[in-house]
């Protein structure tokens, strides 16, 4: 098939113009009038101690709301979880996302490493420091 250049032209304009859109939408802030459900209960399961749980919340599909599930996130420490929420400002609904927000009172306490005896009975090797007189089966 060929493409006469006035086509190839009308066809480049029309990647361009998609492509310098993309990242526009990405920045769009969703607003709506209707207000999200009450937030569903859900049983939070047991968590391994690095978790923390994400809980469930109320998204919009561009016609609804929808539930979407609680998870468990990967904890980081000196933060908690700020969950998904929707803000009411006027007659506008807007969805924030979940976050991790600072602990202002958190202090970081490094773990000490056991310091090696330095008059330990075996070095490195697992030999007795002493291989002189009276030491091990070669005596």
């Amino acid at each position: 098939m060929i493409i006469s250049p006035p086509l190839k032209k009308i066809m480049l304009a029309i990647v361009l113009a998609g492509a310098a859109a993309a990242p526009a939408l990405a920045q769009v802030s969703i607003n709506i009038n209707l207000a999200p459900p009450a937030p569903q209960y859900e049983a939070v399961p047991a968590l391994a101690p690095a978790q923390v749980w994400a809980p469930g919340y109320w998204a919009w599909t561009g016609e609804r709301h929808v539930w979407v599930r609680g998870h468990a996130i990967q904890k980081r420490d000196g933060y908690r979880w700020a969950p998904d929420r929707w803000e009411q400002r006027g007659n506008a609904y807007y969805r924030q996302p979940g976050t991790w927000v600072r602990e202002t009172n958190y202090v970081y306490v490094k773990d000490k490493k056991p310091k090696k005896d330095k008059y330990d009975k075996h070095d490195d090797k697992g030999h007795g420091k002493g291989h002189g007189k009276g030491h091990g089966p070669h005596n």
